[in-house]
């Protein structure tokens, strides 16, 4: 669980409402067809823009704002490092009897103990990283486009709401609450946008910033492998991918 996104929209949300509730009209702000313009608008054009199953899955890698354990770097390094002593020690055959979890890093090293050589295997784990990043832009490029189409549905809305209202000028009392009703459109679609979608594309962007690291780390980490660097040399150029501090941590 991402305790900062959650901190993060707890924390917008709720400044929103509290704003709202300290001008002692609440109910003013809740209007049902301004709602179903925006979100229903928004979702409808979403599904025009992208296919639907870059759509699906750009909401299923959404959650990775929420439900995301970050890997730890240094851990990744240890498990490198720990693979180089046991190839050094026994030989490279031996690491086909390590347990390794990540199945990117796996790949790469069941590859070297088949005896691939080291251009092949630096081949196909950048064409997985390349796709994999490809997967994610596409679904960062999703939540932009939401991000890009509340606002816009919440200003045809008011236009819906203002056409409406100059319709009808026989009663001025009426345009006051006519007009606020209107404005309603353009404040869902602003909240959605700068509360929700737009803060989830870039947090998915950093998510895919970490994935890219973790993978380039890997990737040179296995090429390292199969040319039999020491341990401790392995080592210090997979921290050489890590800020100072945390390669002065994990020293």
């Amino acid at each position: 669980m991402d305790i900062a996104t959650l901190i993060g929209l707890a924390g917008a949300f709720g400044l929103v409402v509290t704003t709202i509730f300290m001008g002692g009209n609440a109910a003013g702000f809740i209007d049902i067809p301004s709602v179903v313009v925006v979100i229903g608008g928004t979702f409808a054009v979403t599904f025009v823009m992208f296919p639907l199953g870059v759509v699906i899955n750009a909401f299923k890698v959404g959650m990775k704002t929420l439900l995301f354990k970050s890997n730890d770097p240094l851990e990744i390094i240890r498990l490198i490092t720990g693979l180089a002593d046991t190839a050094r020690k026994e030989s490279i055959i031996a690491l086909e009897k390590v347990a390794i979890d990540d199945p990117f890093l796996k790949k790469g090293v069941m590859l070297v103990v088949d005896g691939s050589s080291e251009g092949l295997v630096r081949s196909v784990m950048e064409i997985e990283l390349e796709f994999m990043k490809q997967r994610h832009r596409q679904g960062q490029a999703v939540f932009k486009g939401m991000g890009t189409m509340a606002p816009a549905f919440g200003m045809i809305g008011t236009l819906i709401g203002l056409v409406n209202m100059l319709s009808n000028l026989s009663d001025p009392s009426s345009i006051g609450p006519a007009m606020a009703v209107a404005l309603l459109t353009t404040f869902y679609g602003a909240v959605m946008a700068n509360c929700m979608f737009l803060p989830m594309a870039t947090k998915l962007e950093e998510r895919s910033s970490e994935d890219v690291l973790f993978m380039q780390i890997m990737i040179e980490g296995v090429a390292s492998l199969q040319r039999g660097d020491h341990p401790s040399v392995v080592k210090e150029k997979l921290q050489a991918f890590l800020s100072p501090a945390l390669r002065e941590v994990s020293a």
